[in-house]
């Protein structure tokens, strides 16, 4: 099974979005309406009335649920189903079971396929269940489904009846970031960034306190370039670090001044970004971060030529200036080392012969076990005192000629600064007599 990516999903406070629901249409008595209302619902069986009043009438959940359970059964077909389902729904959800809160979000769905409040509420619920950690895959692709089809209702489908065009603007502003949160957690768990920002973007624009869209969303800007991609996220995880309480807080902000210096190369401007996005909601038009350019190579050679004597260089300062800096700064080190005798320690790649060692002078390329150091003996190493290869090696040597790419020093006259130890049986001592 994937793994949820989150650290995201632990660390963001899951935030409650309130339940979205307008009034569901009321039926009508056939007796009391006027001929022009013909869009309007009606129930002309007095009975089935009288039923669909009954249930609606109740105060107490569970009376509710008992007398719209019933109707349903009753009634099947009513005219008045997905209204009863409505109702249904809205009893559930006072009484706290999950369980029947899906089941009957899904019976909505049987009735009207573009039913906004069950479409919100699957996303919603099943949502929660991917922050508690229950079969988190299948609950997002779940949330991740009901929320696609939840966006293409918003546009397609027409409010329902006797619904004020505000209530309805309020409707599709607040399951609009429902959908728009459970399907941008999807794109980003997916790894396709580019949705990911596209939603999580658009959730945030509709509510700029919402952690829980706010921190994923500064993750899809990071987590992939280009560096535009990279000043957005860096705006939003200074957000995410001012809504975040406590332990997360710490995490995100640390992990914010992280990003931060890698980006701008120093943390120079991160508290004062902590204050803007403190205030302002989504980052302004002209919002900027700017970019740390390491140097080159050969500027990096420069500044050690500048600052550092030959003689404190270590090998691999000596190995970089003389590959990578400019024939000026490269002819200054070699006429500094060439034909004097230097002393050293080296790691042993390859024993060619007894007076021809393969050796690696810097960090680089001891880990890539590579040699950089090309030593030719004075005199043949005795058999008692050969060191073994992969081992560390003090040394003298004299420095004769180079190769810059790849970089080899040719270097002659080598002498063993520590002689081998002979190798001894152990010796066995009777225990001291008390």
């Amino acid at each position: 099974m994937k793994k949820i990516l989150l650290a995201m999903l632990l660390v963001a406070a899951a935030t409650a979005v309130a339940q979205t629901a307008s009034a569901p249409a009321q039926p009508q008595q056939p007796a009391a309406q006027p001929a022009a209302a013909a869009q309007k619902k009606e129930i002309k069986d007095p009975a089935e009335y009288n039923a669909y009043m009954g249930a609606q009438g109740q105060t107490d959940p569970a009376a509710m649920i008992s007398g719209f359970e019933a109707f349903l059964t009753q009634y099947p077909n009513s005219v008045m189903k997905e209204d009863a389902l409505d109702q249904l729904l809205n009893a559930y959800t006072k009484t706290g079971n999950q369980a029947k809160v899906l089941e009957t979000a899904q019976r909505l769905l049987g009735a009207n396929a573009c039913n906004i409040r069950a479409l919100a509420v699957i996303a919603f619920t099943k949502r929660a269940l991917v922050d508690a950690n229950q079969n988190p895959q299948q609950n997002l692709a779940d949330a991740a489904q009901a929320s696609e089809k939840g966006l293409q209702c918003l546009q397609t489908a027409p409010p329902p009846a006797d619904t004020k065009p505000e209530d309805y603007a309020k409707l599709k502003a607040q399951t609009s970031i429902i959908f728009n949160g459970a399907a941008g957690i999807n794109a980003l768990q997916n790894k396709d960034y580019a949705r990911a920002q596209q939603y999580l973007r658009k959730s945030v624009e509709g509510d700029p306190t919402n952690l829980r869209d706010v921190y994923p969303l500064a993750l899809a800007y990071l987590t992939v370039g280009p560096a535009e991609n990279d000043v957005q996220g860096l705006f939003f995880i200074a957000r995410a670090a001012n809504l975040a309480q406590g332990v997360g807080k710490d995490q995100i902000t640390k992990f914010g001044l992280s990003k931060y210096k890698k980006y701008h190369g120093s943390d120079e401007g991160w508290s004062d970004l902590l204050a803007k996005a403190a205030t302002v909601a989504v980052p302004p038009p002209d919002f900027t971060v700017k970019q740390y350019v390491p140097p080159t190579p050969a500027e990096q050679a420069a500044d050690l030529v500048k600052s550092k004597k030959v003689e404190e260089m270590s090998f691999a300062e000596w190995q970089m200036v003389l590959s990578e800096g400019t024939p000026e700064d490269a002819e200054k080190v070699w006429n500094t080392l060439k034909g004097k005798p230097l002393q050293m320690v080296a790691h042993i790649i390859s024993i060619e012969s007894s007076s021809h060692l393969m050796l690696a002078g810097s960090s680089d390329d001891i880990d890539a076990k590579k040699a950089d150091i090309d030593l030719t003996m004075g005199a043949a190493i005795p058999v008692r005192q050969m060191p073994k290869a992969d081992t560390d090696f003090q040394f003298e040597g004299t420095p004769d000629s180079y190769v810059a790419k790849p970089f080899l020093m040719t270097m002659k006259d080598g002498a063993l600064l520590v002689k081998a130890a002979p190798k001894r049986p152990p010796v066995h001592r009777k225990p001291a007599a008390h």
